[in-house]
């Protein structure tokens, strides 16, 4: 009988103690420890077992777990004896900040030293005896009672010298999702307080620690090392382009599919390849995220699990206010084609803003872009990747947050496309100037936004609309070569035998231009000029049924003619 699915336990020895669905991930543990490395952080995309193979090494190696052999029993790294002796004999200090998701520096201070604090607590058995003298034990109750943000800092690192000496033996510290307080603090304002806030906790804890046996990081990004790893020249960085533990997060293919076909699910295996397939880490392809394979076994139904179990406030923040550059590209990968671009794993939050290319290196380390090929690296070039999304998951829930772009407008952003498919120009008029109206601002960029740039930015997110509401039905193609010149957007039918649609944006300019009426005319006139329906017509669309619209903009008034 097989195994029973538990969704969301992250916690080793419950999953364990509960005979629940396992896929043996120790091996794990010998690679870390043989290879023998000071500090490592391991950057995987979120829901990939991070914080589960953290709670298994915890249990593996802490003092606390001493005689819980039975937790590894049947499991790779128990056939070794050298590990059998090796577990439960080094005292651990684990710590989270997945939780820690503030809209302000202070309370994510506070909440930072509130982790600290419980460590304190959880280790007041140190108050006992004479491992510590009379001062560090008034040290120490201060730290577990009302620890300061002076004192916050070196808080891991009196613990580590605290701990070492009561066991005779060096610390090992783990830290999971230490990146989710850096997204917090980029998207919400307060980054640079953060990083020098952090800085000097890793430096203290992880560099200058001379208790610490090894340390264990994990997160979804690799931030610069300019900025909060300044100090840190120990650090071991395993990105998802890293051949260590490429295996260890993730489910790999053989795992997957043996497992729909203890479940019942092997005819489901193609189209669970399309759906949850596409994650690469080092040369390892055909990885699967565990918690969309997990629900999938559980429910027997494809969603989009992993994609919708956490906020992508800033990868929709970074498209939404993106260049057109950006957004052209978003609009090709949308339409599940390829980009071509530079990768940096290293993540400068706070010069996304000034370098726009960043927005690709953020979604390939979160897990949304998967590397089709790269070129070799040349002295003085910036390495260039084609990437595309992931998989159908990606896809959806991309398609889900565009739409979601739109909801400001109500029911006339639908009602609007809905309009211009019906040919008719006075509904679309009218729907065209309230979706305008309460999405211009929405859709501009840099921090001295300009109303006369309005409606280029807020034409590429038009499009991106565009593409999501008429996937089915149509290919929406935007500043694509046809006849003399490269058209704005072109609606063209899956089926020839439907219409299809040309549109021109021009922006009124009172130095040609009497009225919005002229404006519209000069882009009908251009659409004519250009020949931009030679495209369609080569294709056997007749002239008859190629309908072109002219939009006409002056600050966030909208003519369609």
């Amino acid at each position: 009988m097989s195994k029973k699915i538990a969704i969301g336990i992250q916690n080793f020895d419950k999953l364990r103690e509960g005979d629940y669905f396992y896929i043996d991930k120790t091996d794990f543990i010998r690679e870390w420890w043989e290879n023998g490395d000071d500090v490592t952080l391991i950057n995987r995309p979120r829901r990939f077992g991070k914080t589960l193979n953290m709670s298994m090494v915890e249990e593996f190696f802490s003092v606390d777990y001493a005689g819980r052999g039975n937790l590894f029993d049947d499991l790779s790294i128990w056939r070794e004896e050298k590990y059998r002796k090796l577990q439960g004999t080094y005292p651990v200090i684990f710590l989270s900040f997945a939780n820690i998701k503030e809209s302000d520096f202070r309370t994510t201070s506070y909440r930072i030293r509130q982790l600290l604090m419980k460590l304190y607590e959880k280790n007041d058995f140190l108050l006992d005896g004479n491992t510590l003298s009379d001062g560090e034990k008034e040290y120490f109750r201060c730290m577990e009672s009302e620890m300061s943000e002076v004192d916050a800092p070196m808080a891991l690192y009196q613990l580590s010298d605290y701990l070492c000496r009561y066991y005779g033996k060096k610390v090992i510290i783990i830290l999971d999702e230490y990146d989710t307080p850096m997204q917090e603090a980029y998207i919400k304002g307060y980054w640079e307080d953060l990083v020098d806030f952090t800085r000097s906790l890793f430096n203290s804890t992880f560099k200058t620690n001379p208790y610490l046996e090894r340390g264990l990081m994990t997160g979804i990004t690799r931030v610069s090392r300019e900025s909060i790893f300044s100090d840190l020249n120990n650090l071991e960085v395993v990105t998802t382009t890293s051949e260590k533990y490429a295996t260890s997060f993730g489910f790999t293919e053989e795992e997957v599919f043996e497992a729909l076909d203890e479940y019942g699910y092997s005819d489901r295996k193609a189209d669970i390849k399309m759906w949850y397939d596409g994650f690469t880490f080092g040369s390892h392809t055909d990885i699967y995220n565990p918690w969309s394979i997990l629900n999938f076994l559980d429910k027997g139904k494809i969603a989009a699990y992993w994609a919708n179990t956490s906020s992508n406030s800033l990868v929709g923040k970074l498209i939404r206010e993106g260049d057109e550059d950006i957004k052209g590209m978003f609009e090709n990968l949308l339409k599940r084609e390829s980009i071509r671009c530079p990768i940096n794993e290293q993540i400068v939050y706070n010069e996304l803003d000034e370098e726009p290319d960043a927005i690709w290196s953020l979604l390939l380390a979160s897990g949304y872009l998967k590397v089709i090929r790269y070129e070799e690296k040349i002295a003085g070039k910036s390495q260039m990747y084609e990437l595309e999304l992931t998989n159908l998951e990606v896809l959806d829930m991309f398609y889900n947050m565009v739409r979601g772009w739109f909801k400001k407008t109500g029911r006339n952003y639908n009602r609007f496309v809905k309009a211009l498919l019906e040919g008719d120009l006075k509904a679309m008029n009218v729907y065209m100037n309230d979706v305008a109206l309460k999405t211009f601002s929405y859709f501009d960029t840099g921090t001295k936004p300009s109303e006369s740039e309005n409606p280029e930015k807020f034409y590429h997110g038009f499009v991106l609309g565009l593409i999501v509401d008429l996937a089915d039905e149509y290919t929406v193609v935007s500043n694509r070569e046809s006849g003399f010149g490269r058209y704005d957007v072109m609606i063209e039918p899956k089926d020839t035998s439907k219409d299809a649609f040309i549109l021109e944006f021009k922006v009124y300019d009172r130095n040609y231009e009497k009225t919005l009426e002229d404006t519209v005319a000069s882009a009908l006139a251009q659409i004519e000029e250009k020949k931009y329906d030679t495209v369609l017509t080569a294709k056997g669309i007749s002239a008859e049924r190629i309908h072109k619209y002219g939009f006409a903009f002056e600050g966030k008034k909208v003519m369609i003619g």
